[in-house]
């Protein structure tokens, strides 16, 4: 089977976030490499974690979820790549698995995380504060969860989970240390959430570590260049198997 690309959302995302990078992905590669959209638990369509709505997000759980469907799909090795949440993800496996990660891309993934800074980005989690200030996406992402247990609990479980990040990080520069693969990080140069310094300093701390900065580009996924980001990771995915 030829190694595929497994494509990983952010927080509070869905499948159907990636199809942009997904469409201009496709062309970039070799004919007949499968990409595959993987969606965690509790978010778009997929069941909440353990079935229960006030189930806990961990990463390193997310991260097995994601060794599953490899392993479900007969994928010795993969490529991956994660946006924000997705990125960490995805270092994550890399670290743990390295016999089943060819390399890893990430965007807007932040690395760098504080109790301040996590109590600060947890606060924009307020579904109340969400629409009335981003009705249009708080629509969207209770139009995700529609009929899969609400969207209200998602906010919650993630604002927990960056609290247990900044508590006790899953993934160390000592960890980093330990990705064997090429790992290519982006960063947005407008992000105001993931700063180009801490992007560039885990860049450094990977052993095959890379930093690629993208112009006029902010942390959300939509204000990222779908063809920009598929030949960061076509590039890449193309590299490593030599």
């Amino acid at each position: 089977m030829t190694a595929p690309v497994y494509l990983l959302h952010g927080a509070l995302g869905a499948r159907d976030t990636l199809h942009p990078l997904e469409v201009a992905l496709r062309p970039l590669l070799v004919a007949g490499t499968p990409v595959r959209t993987h969606e965690f638990p509790g978010h778009g369509a997929t069941p909440d974690p353990d079935g229960a709505p006030d189930a806990p997000l961990d990463v390193a759980r997310l991260a097995a979820g994601v060794l599953d469907a490899l392993d479900r799909d007969g994928a010795d090795r993969a490529t991956l790549f994660g946006y924000s949440m997705g990125g960490y993800v995805a270092l994550l496996l890399a670290a743990q698995h390295p016999a089943r990660v060819r390399a890893v891309v990430t965007h807007a993934t932040k690395l760098a995380w504080t109790p301040e800074g996590a109590a600060r980005e947890a606060s924009r989690l307020d579904p109340a504060t969400l629409r009335a200030k981003v009705p249009r996406f708080a629509d969207a992402l209770a139009a995700r969860r529609a009929g899969a247990g609400g969207w209200e609990p998602l906010l919650a479980r993630t604002a927990a989970m960056m609290h247990a990040i900044a508590a006790r990080a899953a993934v160390t520069p000592e960890v980093l240390a330990g990705v064997a693969c090429p790992a290519r990080l982006c960063v947005g140069d407008r992000d105001a959430t993931v700063s180009l310094e801490e992007t560039a300093a885990a860049a450094r701390a990977l052993p095959k570590g890379e930093l690629a900065v993208l112009p006029n580009t902010g942390h959300p996924l939509e204000a990222a260049d779908p063809a920009r980001l598929a030949r960061e990771v076509a590039e890449l995915h193309a590299r490593a198997a030599v």
